[in-house]
């Protein structure tokens, strides 16, 4: 039986949460730590996925007007909003430990343990392919990962409380998504422990049912720990050095507001790919610079930036043939939820903007 640590790291900022994440994963690579549960607490923060633009996802105005802080996650996936009615965990183990080197199946299997953990609290929750937990039709968890060399890194969340109006106030939900599933605002999407339950559940308990799921479910023996000088050590500097910085979190943002920028939305069934380009050449032929965003899971982490330098000064005409090359020659590629030719479609759909 593989052995689990798990931790509970502390009411912390967005940042400071995603700073450990960083730190843990890398602690983790190098031999530091053994494989890890994590339990996390966060101040009221609005998150947006490793590949989304900033300003697209969040209400920039509405988290200054409710002091909510901004910042940018490490996995991919949507824009989240979190505060202390929310409990997020991280898994933080090796490939051999879960049996399979495939996201997909890996997704599915800690999904389901994570829905065995909100049963035993007393709620009918299942498993929602692609990655979402839910109890009748409403989203209670969502989840999402990637792997870094043979090091996997994913996290969900519980809604124990929840007040959808202001999660809606600050976030900029999409229209299409509202559309899609038919459903008129936010309260209709989700739902929380307090409302399936009628009464918050203690967090002790809640912890408890995700260390008893983990363990019955993925064959973890687990035990409690805490958290590491070396972890903190890693994660002060990645916060100083990266993730807590301004420059970090907007690294993606507004990219439409240059003239000469040309938008593409490409809507899959397993999420949304938008790019932004710039075009070169006499009639415009060439590919000049080139940025994708989305709510997509994608792995190795890296993988979207280098495609983006791949493709800069490619032909038009090429984008097809260059896109698959790049993706054929990608080691250990994981695309949980979109195919290669979703980023070429995006490019062929992108207009001008005004």
């Amino acid at each position: 039986m593989n052995k689990l640590r798990f931790i509970d790291s502390g009411l912390r900022t967005g940042r400071e949460n995603i700073a450990l994440d960083a730190a843990m994963l890398e602690a983790r690579k190098i031999g530091a730590i053994p494989n890890t549960l994590r339990f996390i607490h966060f101040k009221p923060v609005a998150l947006v996925g490793r590949h989304q633009d900033v300003s697209q996802e969040v209400n920039i105005a509405a988290c200054n007007e409710f002091g909510v802080e901004i910042g940018r996650r490490i996995t991919g996936g949507g824009a989240i909003y979190f505060d202390e009615g929310q409990l997020g965990w991280a898994l933080i183990c090796d490939k051999k430990s879960l049996g399979t080197p495939n996201l997909a199946e890996i997704t599915q299997k800690i999904c389901e343990a994570a829905a065995k953990a909100l049963c035993k609290l007393g709620v009918n929750a299942k498993f929602r392919p692609r990655n979402d937990i839910e109890v009748d039709g409403k989203k209670i968890s969502g989840t999402g990962g990637f792997f870094d060399d043979d090091i996997l890194m994913y996290q969900g969340t519980v809604l124990i409380d929840l007040d959808p109006q202001k999660m809606a106030r600050v976030l900029n939900l999409p229209v299409n998504k509202l559309s899609q599933q038919d459903n008129k605002d936010m309260a209709s999407r989700v739902t929380c422990l307090k409302k399936e339950l009628g009464f918050i559940p203690k967090l002790s308990d809640i912890k408890s049912a995700f260390i008893s799921a983990f363990q019955d479910e993925m064959g973890f023996e687990i035990y409690e720990d805490v958290i590491s000088h070396v972890e903190n050590k890693l994660a002060l500097d990645c916060y100083n050095d990266e993730i807590g910085t301004d420059e970090f979190v907007y690294e993606l943002n507004d990219l439409g507001r240059d003239d000469g920028v040309y938008c593409g939305l490409n809507k899959t069934k397993g999420g949304v790919v938008k790019v932004f380009l710039r075009k070169e050449g006499p009639q415009n032929e060439r590919i000049r610079e080139v940025v994708f965003t989305g709510d997509f899971f994608i792995t190795p982490p890296r993988v979207i930036m280098d495609l983006e330098a791949s493709l800069r000064g490619t032909k038009l005409e090429e984008i097809e043939t260059n896109i698959q090359s790049f993706f054929e020659n990608v080691k250990d590629l994981g695309l949980l939820s979109i195919a290669p030719q979703d980023f070429a479609n995006a490019i062929k759909m992108s207009e001008k903007l005004s």
